[in-house]
């Protein structure tokens, strides 16, 4: 059985873009404009040797009817229930939104690990964000540049630890 890691967030933090650096290749679309990503898309990789598949998701909203947006947040509710780690990603420039306090309240009722990661904090510009961060309660937030980079290494050793203490919990259950 496979690790499961949802990359979960509101539009536009860069999920996407560490989606297809996690996976080695560009399966998923990334633009500067919110929204692009509407469905789940998968992808399988092997982080720090250990196999897991990655689910990219929309951006999470505040919608729960029919339309585009619900249809969204119910996709990105199934990949959060599925996984067995949420990366849960802000934008440290932006700092910590409303919406982003929103889903910290739905991945708190989960049972999975969530690892906190900031992203866009390259250079001074997310010093700010990245302290704001810690009042989502999720412990130290990680400083991640997904577009160059930055951090993919601390967050390949905290994947490991989780993936390894995973694959611990299911043979002692199976």
């Amino acid at each position: 059985m496979a690790f499961k890691l949802a990359i979960v967030g509101r539009p536009n933090v860069g999920k996407s873009t560490l989606f297809n650096r996690l996976v080695g290749k560009r399966l998923a679309l990334v633009d500067d404009q919110p929204g692009v990503t509407r469905d789940m898309r998968e992808g399988e990789a092997r982080l720090a040797g250990v196999h897991c598949t990655v689910m990219d998701t929309a951006g999470l909203e505040k919608a729960n009817d029919d339309s585009l947006q619900g249809r969204m947040r119910r996709l990105t509710e199934r990949a959060i229930a599925a996984a067995d780690v949420c990366l849960f990603m802000i934008d440290a420039r932006a700092g910590v939104l409303p919406d982003d306090m929103a889903l910290a309240d739905i991945l708190r009722r989960k049972s999975a690990a969530v690892i906190l990661v900031a992203n866009k904090s390259e250079g001074r510009a997310g010093e700010a964000g990245l302290l704001e961060a810690y009042s989502l309660g999720f412990g130290d937030p990680l400083p991640l540049s997904a577009e160059h980079g930055e951090g993919i290494h601390e967050l390949h050793a905290q994947l490991e630890q989780l993936a390894r203490k995973t694959e611990q919990d299911a043979g002692l259950s199976g």
